[in-house]
């Protein structure tokens, strides 16, 4: 499992939770949202339907809590999460919903960008020249990192 708690049942100042340093100083609603693929609104979520106080700071969870929490992420539907809810929705190639967290959200976005570009797509060519995709104006725009203007010939 990708949860490391220490045994003892102090104040813990980091936790390690899917992969992710979590701050335990933060309230436990703002401190999921340090694991990629978790915002406020589903870390809300999460932490209603594992019953953990909200007013509690990270740190001082209990490892049965924390263990919920994960569970729940890593599970959503099965606790009634709507799939409306998730960060995955209608899989090309499963056609199921799913909330991608940690490294899951990197090689799925990347994935999806060599499908794009396998099929000759307009936004697969777009990402593989480096330009702007989603229909922005690139005359006068966007020219930092490139070569622009004229050069003098010696």
């Amino acid at each position: 499992m990708s949860l490391v708690v220490t045994p003892k049942d102090q104040f813990q100042a980091m936790i390690r939770l899917l992969n992710t340093n979590v701050n335990g100083n933060v309230k436990i609603m703002y401190a999921l949202t340090a694991i990629k693929g978790v915002g406020r609104r589903y870390s809300n979520i999460v932490c209603k339907k594992a019953d953990v106080d909200m007013a509690k700071r990270a740190g001082e969870l209990t490892a049965e809590e924390l263990e919920r929490i994960v569970e729940i992420i890593q599970n959503p539907l099965q606790y009634k999460i709507p799939t409306w809810f998730l960060n995955r929705q209608k899989d090309h190639t499963t056609g199921k919903y799913s909330q991608l967290v940690s490294n899951q959200v990197h090689s799925t976005l990347r994935e999806d960008l060599e499908r794009l570009k396998k099929m000759r797509a307009h936004r697969g060519l777009r990402h593989y020249g480096g330009l702007r995709v989603r229909g922005q104006h690139t005359k006068t725009t966007g020219r930092r990192g490139r070569t622009v203007g004229v050069t003098k010939k010696k």
